[in-house]
């Protein structure tokens, strides 16, 4: 029966990170790679950057590996894939990303970094399509995470484990990507539980908290991966302007366009970032 139709993660007696143990022994079973060395997770716009990143190895439905959904959002390609850069680095690819508003539980969102991790990725790369509240930026630019402020009400931790989160988006990784791109600007990262868009009351929240960037992703997964002591650089594609900040409204048809627009730069970025690490 396939992951789909019976997930683990429901139980809430499961070990979930047994659970992602045994999600990695499939993707090693399937791809014949034993450990991946980075993993990326690829949100709205970002997709394309998979196929420039060098030999595919496998690629196959996330549903084939324990604990994986498919995606219930427009602009998630549903796969995994296993890619060999020219330095000879194992990058595994994650194009299913659960979202917390789909309802299945923190769980199932942070299942699929989890599972990086026990595959033995040591750095996590988590994008994303948001929206942008600085009035200076303008929809499809890429911008660095610097950090985060979590609004779900929620965490992937679980009883009394304490994480350090102080230098959770790791400046190293910043300053390659720069290195790269010496225009990539930075901000705070908002992720609001969703799925409705973040009204321009909240919007203003989130600026005065001191956030830049508001979506609906990345946090949580931050936080499971920095848990399992991976290195962690966030990359948002500015889709739109924040309610409020933009006089139309907004649509995920937006988001969907300003990352078709975007796709053959920012995945040029990101391939040309990851292959340098």
């Amino acid at each position: 029966m396939s992951a789909q139709l019976s997930n683990p993660l429901t139980d809430p007696a499961a070990d979930p990170f047994e659970v992602a143990r045994r999600a990695a022994d499939d993707i090693r079973r399937i791809t014949g790679v034993d450990t991946h060395d980075i993993a990326v997770t690829l949100g709205s716009g970002w997709g394309k950057s998979a196929e420039l990143l060098g030999e595919t190895v496998a690629q196959f439905p996330a549903t084939e590996v324990t604990g994986f959904s498919a995606p219930a959002l427009e602009g998630h390609v549903g796969t995994l894939r296993s890619v060999r850069t020219p330095r000879g680095k194992h990058v595994l690819v994650i194009g299913a990303r659960t979202h917390y508003y789909e309802g299945h539980g923190v769980r199932r969102v942070a299942h699929s970094v989890r599972t990086a991790a026990a595959a033995g990725a040591a750095t996590m790369v988590l994008t994303n399509g948001a929206g942008g509240i600085k009035p200076a930026w303008k929809p499809g630019q890429p911008v660095l995470i610097s950090d985060h402020i979590n609004l779900t009400a929620d965490s992937p931790l679980e009883g009394a484990t304490f994480v350090d989160l102080t230098d959770l988006y790791s400046l190293r990784l910043r300053d390659l990507a720069r290195s790269i791109d010496p225009s990539l600007d930075e901000g705070v990262y908002c992720q609001f539980r969703g799925p409705q868009y973040e009204t321009p009351a909240e919007v203003q929240m989130a600026k005065t908290i001191g956030g830049h960037i508001v979506g609906m992703s990345t946090a949580l997964e931050a936080i499971a991966a920095r848990q399992a002591g991976m290195e962690v650089l966030g990359l948002s594609l500015i889709t739109n302007k924040a309610a409020g900040i933009q006089t139309t409204p907004l649509s995920h048809q937006e988001v969907i366009d300003a990352g078709r627009e975007a796709e053959p730069v920012i995945s040029s970025l990101l391939a040309r970032v990851i292959g340098a690490m």
